[in-house]
């Protein structure tokens, strides 16, 4: 059976020698989902129930005109896709029409009717909506096709940030367990900061390429297990430059926000960070809050050239640097929200 027949259609006349015959004529020609109603006033209450595909209407009608029928129905007949509508009438005048059509009717046959041409009307109406609803299911198709596509490409750039991320570590930490930490602790801090959620979760992607220069350090100076010399520290802190080269340009959010935080997370609140000696509120949130969750997990995690600080060592460690090398506030969260990031007590004084 064809789309066609089997779309639902609602004859509302009060004439009902005219519902019978049109009933017989689209049943004669394989429409077997046929309601008629003579009360238009009862109609309006079953149209937007029905789901019906096509409404024939007369337009002169005790209780209700065809006029304010289709009035009553403008959000079907408007609908998406809109509901065709057929009026039968005998009425002729131009104003009439005009006004029907200005309601949304699509078509007009003229009482009494010639069945051939009533049938091929609504052929041609249904056919219409039959390939307006084809269209809307393409359409959703697409949209859903396109929605998998994006998120495909999502998971797809988050797998390239982890990864990346992680080459990055294992230099240094043989686990790749601190870019983990970090990422965590900086999407925790930042939730308990009141951000958005669109800024928790690209911080806590972003943060993992916040040591992305590392790649081009040479081992003599990362592994270095003693104190580096002054032209190896400057070495070092080219760090923060080479990896913000590399992520700079991308219009990708995650990675707009990684190069900031790759480029800013060792300025310092007092201004004698490097490599720009930003100050202050000149440094962008994200890397003011990489900066306090990196350190904490350095000192708290062992290095070849250095022990493993306790927790307590760790927070007093950040208290002393609140106003100077962190920002105050965010000094003041972290240390509240501590033992829920990383299940521990606080630093009490």
């Amino acid at each position: 059976m064809s789309e066609r027949l089997q779309c639902h259609i609602y004859i509302v006349d009060d004439e009902t020698h005219n519902l019978t015959l049109l009933s017989k004529l689209l049943t004669r020609h394989g429409f077997h989902q046929v309601t008629t109603n003579s009360d238009p006033e009862d109609a309006l209450i079953q149209i937007p129930r029905s789901n019906c595909d096509l409404l024939l209407m007369d337009m002169s009608m005790p209780k209700m005109s065809g006029l304010e029928l289709l009035e009553n129905l403008q959000p079907l007949v408007h609908g998406t896709p809109p509901l065709p509508v057929l009026v039968l009438t005998g009425d002729t005048r131009t104003d009439t029409r005009r006004a029907a059509l200005n309601l949304g009717a699509k078509d007009f046959v003229n009482k009494p009717f010639d069945p051939p041409e009533v049938l091929c009307r609504i052929q041609n109406l249904l056919e219409s909506r039959c390939l307006q609803r084809r269209l809307l299911n393409q359409n959703s198709e697409l949209e859903r096709l396109v929605h998998e596509r994006t998120r495909q490409l999502q998971l797809n750039q988050l797998e390239t940030v982890r990864r990346l991320g992680q080459a990055a570590e294992y230099r240094d930490d043989q686990t790749g367990t601190h870019i983990v930490r970090v990422s965590q602790a900086a999407g925790r801090l930042a939730r308990a900061l009141g951000q958005s959620e669109d800024f928790i979760s690209a911080i806590g992607h972003a943060a993992q390429l916040h040591d992305l220069g590392k790649l081009a350090i040479p081992d003599s100076i990362l592994l270095k297990p003693g104190r580096l010399t002054d032209e190896e520290m400057q070495a070092m802190r080219q760090h923060v430059a080479l990896g913000a080269q590399i992520l700079a340009g991308s219009e990708c959010p995650i990675l707009s926000m990684a190069e900031q935080i790759a480029r800013y997370h060792h300025e310092r609140w007092d201004g004698k960070g490097y490599l720009e000696g930003l100050e202050g509120l000149q440094i962008p949130l994200c890397a003011r809050i990489l900066s306090v969750v990196d350190v904490f997990d350095a000192l708290t995690s062992e290095r070849p050239y250095k022990r493993a600080w306790t927790h307590a060592e760790a927070l007093a460690e950040i208290e002393k640097g609140r106003g100077t090398q962190f920002d105050p506030d965010l000094v003041d969260e972290f240390l509240r929200v501590a033992e829920d990031i990383y299940q521990i007590k606080p630093l009490t004084v």
